[in-house]
C-alpha cells in the first residue's frame, strides 16, 4: 500500500514553513532564546498561531475549529521543529485535546473555541519530579471531593497558561474505600487516573520556573496545595494514555523536523566549505555518514506519519507505531544535530551558530514524553511479552 501526504497536507506544510522563515525566522528565536528572563511567549507569533488556524487543525468544526486529524497536526509540529520555534503551540493542543477526548458538552464548549482561536494557551502538567511519561508517572492525588495536592513537572509554559489540565491519581470509582478501611491483605487500593481542568491563579497553585538549557521553551514546576480542579468527566487512565500517546507522536514529529533541517544545514555548509582543495562534503568518510543520516531521517520520518495515521484511525498496532516513532525520532535527531556541530568545524562550537538551537531542542525533547530507552521497553512489552495464543 502506497502511504503518504495528501497534496493538502503537503501545502499546509510549506504554508507553515514559509510563513515562519518569512515573519520568525532563526534571529526572532535567537532573541527569544538569549532573554533569559522573558516568558519565551512573543505575541505576535502567537497571534500568527490563532490567525494561520495552526492551534485549530485537532478542535472540531462544530467549535470553530478545522477537525482534522494527527496526521495534520504533525504537518504543524514538523514545521515547528524545522524552525526551532518557541511557544506554547504543542502545550495548548494537547490542553485542547485532553479536553476534546474528555471534557463534557460543556467543557467542550467553553473552551475549545478559545483555543481554535489562539485566545486561550493553556498546558498540561501530566507528569511528577523525575516520574515516567506514563500513568505511574502521575504524582498528583485528587481527594474524594476533586481538591489536588502534589506535584507536577516540568510543565511547559506554565507561567503564561490560563487553564492547566493536571493529572491526578483518584481512588478507582472515584472515592475513598468506606470507612477508610484498609484493602484485604495490606495491598495498596487501585487507584484511577483522571483529568483536571486548574486555573494557574487559584490559591494553593504555585508556579517556579525552571532553568533549561533549551530556550527555545519556558518551563516550570507546578505544586498543587488542596486546589479545587474541574474533573473532565471522561477522564481515565486509558484516555490519560492516548493523551501520552498523541504527546509522544508530535514530540516526535517535532524531532524530525528539526532533524531534516539540520541535516539539510550541514550538507549545504559541507557542500560550499573547501579543505585541501575540495569541498569536505567530497570526502568518503563525510558523505558516506550523512547519507546515513538522510536514510535514518527518512525512516523516522515514515514511522512518525504512520503512527499519526494509526491512532487517527484507531489501528491495533498503534501503541507499538507510537512507541516507535518516539524511539526512533529521538535516536536520530540527537545524532544528526550532533553531527551538524562537528562537521561545522570550529565555527559550530560558537554561540553565534543557530546550530545550538537545534541540538539543544533535540536534547530535550529526546526526554520528552518517553525516551527512547523508555519507548523500546514499550516495544518488548508489545511485542516480547506479549503472550500468543495457539490457533
Amino acid at each position: 500500500m502506497y502511504f503518504a501526504l495528501t497534496d493538502e497536507q503537503r501545502a499546509l506544510g510549506v504554508t507553515v514553513r514559509d510563513y515562519l522563515e518569512d515573519r520568525f525566522d532563526l534571529k526572532a528565536v535567537r532573541a527569544v532564546f538569549e532573554d533569559a528572563e522573558g516568558n519565551g511567549h512573543p505575541a505576535e507569533l502567537w497571534k500568527a498561531v490563532g490567525d494561520q488556524g495552526w492551534a485549530a487543525v485537532l478542535v472540531p468544526e462544530e467549535h470553530g475549529g478545522l477537525g482534522l486529524g494527527l496526521v495534520d497536526a504533525q504537518v504543524v509540529a514538523r514545521a515547528f521543529g524545522a524552525g526551532v520555534v518557541p511557544g506554547p503551540w504543542l502545550p495548548t493542543v494537547l490542553a485542547g485535546e485532553a479536553v476534546r477526548l474528555a471534557g463534557s458538552d460543556e467543557q467542550k464548549a467553553s473552551l475549545l473555541p478559545r483555543v481554535a482561536a489562539g485566545s486561550l494557551v493553556a498546558t498540561v502538567a501530566l507528569r511528577g519530579p523525575a516520574g515516567r511519561y506514563d500513568p505511574s508517572g502521575v504524582q498528583v492525588s485528587a481527594d474524594s471531593s476533586g481538591r489536588l495536592t502534589g506535584s507536577a513537572l516540568p510543565v511547559e509554559y506554565a507561567e503564561v497558561a490560563d487553564a492547566v489540565v493536571v493529572a491526578a491519581t483518584e481512588p478507582a470509582g472515584g472515592a475513598e474505600p468506606a470507612g477508610g478501611a484498609e484493602p484485604a491483605g495490606g495491598a495498596e487500593p487501585e487507584r484511577e487516573v483522571g483529568l483536571y481542568l486548574v486555573d494557574p491563579r487559584s490559591p494553593g497553585v504555585t508556579v517556579s520556573r525552571l532553568d533549561s538549557y533549551d530556550g527555545t521553551v519556558r518551563t516550570a514546576s507546578v505544586v498543587l496545595d488542596g486546589v479545587g480542579a474541574e474533573r473532565l468527566p471522561g477522564s481515565s487512565t486509558a484516555v490519560l494514555t492516548e493523551l501520552f500517546d498523541r504527546a509522544a507522536v508530535l514530540t516526535a514529529a517535532d524531532l524530525v523536523g528539526l532533524a531534516r533541517q539540520a541535516l539539510s544545514r550541514t550538507v549545504a555548509y559541507d557542500t560550499d566549505r573547501v579543505q585541501f582543495g575540495r569541498p569536505v562534503g567530497s570526502f568518503q568518510a563525510l558523505k558516506h555518514h550523512l547519507a546515513d543520516l538522510h536514510v535514518a531521517v527518512t525512516m523516522a520520518e515514515h514511522a512518525v506519519l504512520y503512527a499519526a495515521h494509526a491512532l487517527d484511525v484507531g489501528l491495533a498496532d498503534r501503541r507499538l507505531a507510537v512507541a516507535v516513532a518516539k524511539s526512533k525520532a529521538g535516536d536520530t535527531a540527537r545524532e544528526v544535530t550532533a553531527t551538524m556541530i562537528q562537521y561545522h568545524g570550529g565555527i559550530g562550537y560558537t554561540w553565534e551558530h543557530d546550530s545550538h538551537f537545534f541540538y539543544k531542542r533535540a536534547k530535550r525533547e529526546v526526554y520528552s514524553y518517553g525516551d527512547p530507552i523508555q519507548h523500546r521497553e514499550r516495544v518488548a512489552a508489545l511485542t516480547i511479552d506479549t503472550p500468543t495464543t495457539s490457533g
